[in-house]
């Protein structure tokens, strides 16, 4: 079975937020909601990241541009919006979803998810990452 198939089929039948899947191995699987779980594989896995599979529940631009940065070869969202398919297509990583959407909201569905608005006015995927860490360190904080 491909990366990606293995992967998809992990996040289903487990009820995972993010699988990631290299060599036919299961290098990560988590349940945490948002880009904290993609954050976290990113700071644990590293490198190894490069050439893997990445099943996500929800991918918008926030999450491709992490997934850029971690040089993943293909990747399978449940709900992509089209921002995040498209730095995925410039960044030619293969992918494929089930709901195209025109962008992620917040949980409220109100406004921008507040991962993408961080992410927004990012240069390149080194950018967003760093951007990214220094939000999500600033709320460890605050808890």
């Amino acid at each position: 079975m491909q990366d990606i198939e293995f992967a998809k089929n992990t996040l289903k039948k487990n009820n995972d937020n993010l699988v990631i899947v290299k060599n036919g191995r299961l290098l990560y699987e988590t349940r945490m909601s948002g880009i904290r779980g993609l954050l976290n594989a990113v700071e644990k896995i590293g490198k190894e990241l490069k050439g893997s599979a990445a099943a996500d529940k929800i991918v918008g631009e926030a999450a491709a541009q992490l997934l850029v940065y971690s040089i993943v070869d293909t990747v399978f969202a449940v709900t992509l919006s089209q921002c995040g398919r498209d730095i995925l297509e410039k960044n030619n990583i293969n992918y494929s979803y089930e709901s195209l959407v025109p962008h992620i909201l917040n949980l409220g569905k109100t406004d921008l998810c507040p991962f993408e608005k961080i992410v927004a006015e990012a240069s390149s995927p080194t950018e967003a990452y760093e951007r990214l860490r220094k939000s999500a360190l600033a709320l460890q904080s605050k808890r």
